[in-house]
């Protein structure tokens, strides 16, 4: 399935289950004020997440002159997109990894560690900067964004649900049309659980598109094959310490990869399975 159609799919899927879960559990004025909570939340994180991402890894914003090598290569790699230039930044870390963020275009930051630059030729940092590229050119922060939104709706419906059943802050009525108590226990484990599993695969999505995109940009899909082969490798070295639950779909690599316990909640792909679909892609682009 094509990785934007496989988005989209699961998008309409995530919206299914807030409207389904909001029905069971507040009905149709439950699920309006969860939708507006969690929309509130979300237009800080859309305009401001740039900033705190930065701020939190410590970024620090150089010029053409303090990194020449990735300036040359981003512009070139722009120009290719059709994007306007990004602020360039660099993470004082030996981790190997890289990032991009801003909502749109035009207010984009990519980001890359200082390790990154000591272990990728040019040509392989031509294929990460291509797939950060690539997110910016998706948006890919307005679609996660927006299924973060709609994830944090089901969330707090399922937490009205958790705590209606303990304390009776249901109706009989409303209790009957959910399935009683335990119908809204259920549904208070199930849907976060489903709504996580969701958005985590629209993030696993978003990756691939971005690895193919990424490859188109620089070239050869062999430049971002053999850069995440190296990545990989420097991730099981030295990780980003300070990396948290709410920054790691950014990198190109996950730097939680060693807490996490099954693939099927990670927010990236298998590098394995990324540098698979990266070498198919040799001689169709």
């Amino acid at each position: 399935m094509n990785n934007t159609v496989k988005t989209t799919f699961l998008m309409v899927l995530l919206f299914v289950l807030f409207w389904l879960v909001g029905n069971a559990i507040g009905g149709r004025s439950g699920g309006q004020i969860a939708l507006v909570l969690a929309f509130a939340m979300n237009v800080f994180a859309y305009f401001y997440s740039d900033k705190v991402a930065l701020a939190a890894y410590k970024a620090k914003p150089v010029s053409s002159a303090d990194a020449p090598v990735v300036y040359r290569i981003v512009k070139k790699l722009t120009l290719k997109a059709g994007l306007p230039m990004p602020k360039i930044y660099i993470i004082p870390t030996d981790a190997a990894n890289a990032f991009a963020t801003g909502r749109n275009p035009s207010h984009a930051a990519v980001a890359v560690t200082a390790g990154i630059l000591k272990i990728l030729s040019e040509e392989e940092l031509s294929g990460v900067l291509g797939h950060e590229l690539a997110h910016v050119k998706h948006r890919d922060i307005l679609t996660g964004t927006i299924v973060a939104t709609f994830a944090g709706a089901i969330m707090f419906l399922a937490s009205m649900a958790r705590w209606g059943a303990l304390f009776g802050g249901f109706s009989s009525d409303e209790r009957d049309s959910s399935g009683g108590i335990i119908g809204l226990i259920v549904i208070s484990i199930v849907a976060p659980l489903a709504a996580t599993l969701i958005q985590l695969a629209i993030s696993r999505s978003r990756e691939y598109a971005a690895d193919a995109d990424g490859a188109r940009f620089s070239g050869n899909p062999l430049y971002l094959a053999g850069a995440l082969s190296k990545l990989e490798q420097a991730s099981k070295v030295a990780s980003i310490r300070n990396a948290g639950e709410a920054t790691a779909h950014l990198f190109i690599i996950n730097p939680l990869r060693s807490r996490s316990f099954a693939a099927l909640f990670s927010t990236h792909p298998s590098t394995e399975e990324r540098i698979t679909r990266l070498r198919k892609m040799m001689g169709k682009i």
